[in-house]
């Protein structure tokens, strides 16, 4: 799949490509697959092989998460031109979350109403696997197979804790190559970014570790082999250029809540535009140096709208940038201070549509407190 599509961030500008497999790498796929069998389970790292710790630590988080990790392909029939029925495929990868044989991964790897969904695991064994649960607002799906023996499983760290610079794994099938390793950082936190539909996905977490269509619903772990994100999209033509964007992990927790609770529920939404401001920036624009999330636009009918919360009254070119002015500064949400640009979607990610947030809001000089209730993103078909 060749699918674009555009960010929201106020900085990027360019194309995204969701990692899903090309149909065209198929062949390549059965090439490159060499995972018949067990898998090995020897000792651990030797000692004094001329590696270096970190080298070490690579090996190790690649033995545990190899095997949880899986290729998904997800079959919809569909009727061309001529009113013929074809098989239209994609292709990504996903991981275990327990014994029982859960699998994460993103909705639009097994998109269409009745996917006929197959699972490889790292061993080659191939399973039929049923999607028991989506979260299209947030990318996200959950699969079950019945395995027929123990499977191993990714542990799910805490995305709140992530911070800029760390080390990140990223395992998948790119280009259908299966059990792909690379490595790299935590390049950015807070993310938005619009899938093919145009849904936005907020607070995504930016990468350089090489993600490339087929890395879609696959593991992004953290150096103690903990989950952290799932990836999603890349920005790009189609390949890597040391740009990717995953899903942070507590969405999904959140989503797994929501399914063994056996309820449906939709995403939260407050209806503004923000941009971080802080020091000397808003300084000059006469807010407080600490300041915060800056609204730059308020959403016609939204629950900020409804709430009273202030757009901006003009637009300041500051160097190349343009930034609204005059409107509300958020500084703190629910009590806790606005530190960076995806404290808004954070702050949300554990909420329901429906629930109050407390927003302290800079206005004509002085704090004030504002209560909103929020309404509910509406899903994009």
């Amino acid at each position: 799949m060749k699918a674009r599509i555009a960010i929201l961030a106020a900085l990027l500008v360019g194309g995204f490509v969701l990692a899903t497999n090309w149909k065209q790498w198929d062949l390549v796929s059965r090439f490159a697959r060499n995972t018949e069998g067990p898998l090995w389970s020897g000792p651990s790292v030797a000692q004094g092989a001329g590696l270096s710790t970190d080298e070490q630590n690579n090996i190790e988080i690649y033995r545990r998460a190899h095997a949880a990790t899986v290729n998904v392909t997800s079959t919809v029939y569909r009727q061309n031109w001529f009113l013929q029925i074809y098989p239209s495929r994609e292709s990504g990868s996903g991981f275990f979350i327990d014994k029982a044989g859960r699998i994460l991964t993103n909705n639009h790897v097994v998109s269409g109403r009745s996917p006929e969904v197959n699972v490889t695991l790292a061993n080659g064994q191939k399973y039929k696997a049923s999607v028991v649960y989506r979260d299209p607002n947030n990318d996200l799906a959950m699969l079950k197979i019945q395995p027929k023996g123990e499977i191993s499983y990714l542990p799910m760290g805490d995305s709140e804790k992530l911070q800029v610079g760390q080390k990140v794994l990223a395992i998948g099938n790119p280009f259908g190559l299966d059990g792909t390793l690379t490595t790299g950082i935590v390049s950015s936190l807070g993310r938005d970014i619009a899938d093919e539909t145009g849904r936005k996905l907020e607070g995504m977490i930016q990468t350089d570790a090489a993600i490339n269509p087929g890395n879609s619903g696959g593991p992004l772990l953290d150096s103690s082999g903990s989950v952290i994100a799932i990836n999603t999209a890349i920005y790009g033509p189609g390949g890597n250029i040391g740009i990717g964007f995953a899903m942070p992990i507590n969405r999904a927790k959140t989503m797994i809540e929501d399914y063994q609770s056996n309820k449906t529920y939709g995403r939260p939404r407050l209806g503004v535009d923000v941009m971080h401001v802080y020091g000397d920036l808003a300084v000059e624009l006469g807010l407080p140096a600490e300041g915060g999330l800056l609204v730059q636009g308020v959403a016609e009918g939204s629950a900020a709208e409804a709430a009273g919360v202030r757009r901006p009254r003009q637009i300041l070119v500051v160097g190349n940038a343009e930034i609204g002015i005059g409107g509300d500064l958020i500084m703190a949400i629910d009590g806790q201070n606005v530190d960076r640009l995806d404290a808004l979607s954070r702050a949300l990610a554990r909420k329901r549509p429906g629930d109050k947030v407390e927003l302290t809001l800079f206005r004509n000089r002085r704090q004030v407190k504002l209560t909103v209730t929020l309404g509910e993103a509406q899903e994009k078909l």
